[in-house]
């Protein structure tokens, strides 16, 4: 599927981008940011992964919190069956009621139903700013805590929220390169007031 690596149209009054399978998913992020568009799908393998295994596997990726896996950023279908026929289904309709949903059987299916060879998908408008906070907590309770006043403050535009175990930081600092620990002293906690209180 590498090969077809074709973005063959970016639309952006209907905020949609069609894509073979074989684009890579970095590949196609720049893209909708050439045109002041996002497209939210991000994971660590960015660089690598392409939009058909994307979709086949329903990735979830760290914007998931506010955009959904991939199956809610994909509006349509091209999916080659198993006896050759082509299921055309490339929709850029985002209030389509008609008929069978067939998109949703192929998105998470791992190829077991038929092969997606090109999909349209969902662009949002490009942020005008992006902050990043890294908190260190004493439990997943604060962390939960954390995500519900996160997202009071942020009024529904809070995208990620991520748990880090204390080892898979303790690895990275011991066995990376050129890595510190972000928080060299005990982790901060969640008070019964709602309040953040990081210690440094």
């Amino acid at each position: 599927m590498r090969r077809m690596d074709k973005i063959r149209d970016v639309d952006t009054a209907s905020n949609t981008m069609t894509c073979e399978a074989g684009v890579v998913l970095q590949v196609a992020q720049q893209r909708a940011g050439e045109v002041d568009r996002l497209f939210p799908l991000s994971l660590g393998a960015e660089g690598s992964c392409t939009i058909g295994g994307n979709l086949s596997t329903n990735a979830g990726g760290t914007a998931a919190l506010a955009y959904g896996v991939a199956r809610e950023m994909a509006l349509g279908l091209e999916v080659v069956l198993a006896d050759g026929r082509v299921l055309n289904g490339l929709s850029k309709l985002k209030k389509d009621n008609t008929g069978y949903d067939l998109r949703n059987l192929f998105i998470g299916a791992e190829g077991t139903l038929g092969i997606i060879t090109a999909a349209t998908l969902k662009l949002f408008p490009k942020p005008r700013a992006v902050e990043t906070a890294y908190v260190g907590l004493k439990s997943p309770a604060q962390a939960l805590k954390l995500l519900s006043i996160s997202q009071n403050e942020a009024a529904g535009s809070l995208t990620s929220f991520e748990l880090l175990a204390d080892i898979a930081v303790d690895f990275s600092v011991r066995h990376g390169i050129d890595i510190r620990d972000p928080l060299t002293q005990q982790a901060s906690l969640v008070r019964a007031d709602g309040a953040v209180v990081v210690a440094r």
